[in-house]
């Protein structure tokens, strides 16, 4: 069975994202031994500066390439990334699975990102949307969108 890894920089706080999260886990379940990694937000100040939150982000960065699976293929949650439709990531998440790849790592940041040297690091950038979400809420969404995926690969109708 092939492994799925979600690492997220800071917890799930509010109750309905964590429930969400966890059914949605519970379902990816029967595609992938899920793995999620917390890991622990940087604190900055109220008015950060660039090179405040730039550093903050270095500091995680080397919590978050030390939590990345050994061959894994990764991809980065960010704004600049590539926009796919369900069908396009399932693709992706098919065609990786054709080559030979058993493991998948996506990282979400935090409210501040990712850090430069964790996006050079991973296979590939994805963006959610052009618009902006909760770092928490793009979480779940990003465990509902794989589910997703992997329902397209079976033939399912969730996808519909």
């Amino acid at each position: 069975m092939a492994t799925l890894t979600v690492i997220a920089v800071g917890g799930l706080r509010e109750d309905f994202f964590r429930r969400a999260a966890d059914e949605y886990k519970k379902r990816l379940g029967a595609s992938f031994t899920v793995r999620e990694v917390e890991i622990k937000e940087e604190k900055i100040s109220a008015s950060p500066s660039d090179a405040e939150i730039a550093n903050a982000l270095d500091r995680e960065a080397e919590r978050i390439l030390a939590a990345v699976p050994k061959r894994a293929f990764t991809a980065a949650l960010c704004v600049e990334g590539e926009e796919l439709s369900s069908g396009e990531l399932s693709a992706r998440i098919s065609g990786e699975m054709s080559g030979g790849v058993s493991s998948f790592c996506f990282i979400v940041g935090s409210s501040h990102g990712l850090s430069d040297k964790v996006k050079r690091s991973c296979a590939a950038r994805l963006s959610m949307s052009r618009m902006t979400f909760p770092h928490q809420l793009a979480r779940v969404m990003l465990y509902e969108a794989i589910y997703r995926a992997t329902e397209i690969m079976k033939g399912t109708g969730y996808h519909k």
